[in-house]
């Protein structure tokens, strides 16, 4: 069988049997490289539009015929498919790419496979300016993989460290505090690891050059964890663990210890590491670790669990929800559902009545998206054009303003919340959430919910409307609803005081 190999992950490169092909044509390259990862039928119409962006529709046909001539002449043979309406490679061909075995590397678990062949960011030193569409494809796909290292490179430090190969820490940290210079979580990895290889004046090095690129790129200065390292404090972020259920690892840690459990369900962005670098964030988690141990967790697809091919669903979460329980060795918790994770609990609730000694719902929703008798969410429409301005915004704190309006203006909550973002996931992986997101509807199962809830929503909340919230309490049985002061979204930030105070009285049975 012929073959073409692909180097995508750096300046592209083409063989086909083994033989390099030259590509001058930016555009021949680009055609290949488009269908290739499609790795099936493409319309001759969106390739045309892909990259003539700029041509009527005859003379893009016309340009797209000359470019598919020069593939021919370069690879000596035919290697795309055409026919009147749609392109592919060529049936009998075999594709391999690095990047697609990156993927697979990463999950197979081959972590240190995965790091050795991402050796380039996707397509660096390509691109097509005059052509948007394409740019923006690349975008997203570089940004994909660029998370997945992310997430490789921290999972790899850490078990280079707990297996007794520090050194190998330090290589694969060095390479992720180098992808993120702002980023302390990435500073802290290098730390440890250096600390693990006896070198403590490397780690102070470290952390004073964590300390110098905050300062002067943020004007703030690292979080008290950061120091800690070093004073080898117990503010140290909890040990991430995993648990596999359906063939997937769930990252989650536990926190504290008390009368009873609580368990947090994450929105729909989360990571058990990162969200330990917002100071606010960090006294909030403290707080309710006081109150019981606190048991956090990634969804599937999501921060350093396993990402996934399916979209996952209300029933997803909930297996997830109890895998993670069983692993921490609970047996009856206190749920809180955060926004988007609200829909999560609540089907488990209705599964595991058994397995609930409360719910708290903060700031969340019954049904994604608007309908006549639901007309307070975003129509479908609607919700793809916000998810749209989320995902061009990504990279930077995208929507921070709708998230956390109160906090929108500080320099260290948007650094934080931007790589909070790029650490959880990437615009192509995250999509597929947002829409399961979209299309959630656990509105049967309110009338179900047998657990004692407490339903509280801010007033002014920009990302679900307080409506919602009444919604949900006016629908689960003897549900209780307490109205917030405030804008934000997010629980850690304005007052706190309720939301703590609601958890403690459903820890105290009350």
């Amino acid at each position: 069988m012929e073959l073409i190999q692909l180097r995508l992950l750096g300046f592209p490169e083409f063989r086909l049997n083994g033989r390099p092909i030259e590509l001058a044509l930016r555009k021949a390259a680009a055609l290949v490289i488009y269908l290739a990862e499609a790795g099936g039928p493409v319309a001759r119409e969106v390739a045309a539009t892909l990259l003539w962006p700029e041509a009527d529709a005859e003379a893009a046909r016309a340009r797209l015929r000359r470019t598919l001539y020069k593939i021919r002449i370069a690879f000596g043979e035919e290697v795309i498919s055409a026919s009147a309406a749609s392109l592919m490679v060529r049936a009998p061909l075999s594709v391999e790419a690095d990047a697609s075995a990156f993927e697979h590397a990463c999950d197979a678990g081959l972590l240190d496979d995965a790091a050795g062949l991402y050796t380039s960011d996707y397509l660096a030193g390509f691109s097509l300016p005059d052509c948007p569409e394409f740019e923006e494809w690349v975008f997203f796909r570089r940004e994909a993989l660029r998370s997945r290292l992310v997430q490789a490179l921290e999972r790899l430090v850490e078990a280079k460290i707990a297996g007794g190969e520090p050194r190998d820490a330090v290589m694969h940290a060095t390479r992720l505090a180098a992808l993120d210079l702002l980023s302390e979580s990435a500073h802290r990895h290098l730390i440890r690891a250096h600390l693990a290889a006896g070198d403590r004046a490397a780690a102070e090095r470290q952390g004073e050059t964590c300390t110098r690129l905050l300062r002067d790129e943020l004007g703030v200065a690292p979080d008290p964890a950061t120091l800690a390292l070093l004073r080898a404090s117990d503010a140290e972020v909890p040990r991430t663990r995993y648990v596999e259920v359906d063939g997937i690892h769930i990252a989650y840690q536990t926190v504290g210890s008390g009368p009873a459990d609580i368990v947090l369900v994450p929105g729909f962005i989360s990571h058990v590491e990162r969200i330990w670098e917002d100071r606010s964030c960090r006294a909030w988690l403290n707080a309710v670790s006081r109150l019981g141990r606190l048991i956090l967790f990634d969804r599937r697809g999501m921060g350093l669990s396993d990402r996934v091919g399916a979209r996952p669903t209300v029933e997803a979460t909930a297996r997830d929800i109890l895998a993670v329980m069983d692993a921490a060795g609970s047996r009856r918790a206190v749920l809180v559902g955060a926004s988007e994770g609200g829909p999560g609990c609540i089907r488990f609730a209705v599964d595991h009545p058994d397995r609930l000694t409360g719910l708290v719902l903060w700031g969340s929703l019954a049904k994604g998206s608007h309908a006549p008798d639901y007309p307070f969410a975003l129509t479908a429409a609607q919700y793809d054009l916000w998810q749209q301005r989320l995902l061009a915004g990504w990279g930077g704190p995208a929507e921070i303003e709708t998230f956390a309006p109160s906090v929108a203006s500080d320099r260290q909550a948007r650094a934080w919340w931007a790589g909070l973002l790029r650490a959880a996931s990437s615009p192509g992986a995250v999509a597929g959430l947002l829409q399961a997101l979209r299309d959630a509807d656990v509105r049967p199962l309110l009338s179900k919910v047998s657990a004692k809830t407490l339903v509280l929503h801010r007033a002014g909340d920009r990302a679900v409307r307080v409506e919602a919230g009444r919604y949900l309490t006016a629908r689960i049985p003897g549900a209780r609803f307490v109205e917030v002061e405030g804008e934000d979204h997010w629980f850690w930030v304005g007052e706190q005081g309720v939301l703590l105070e609601g958890i403690g009285g459903m820890v105290r049975g009350r």
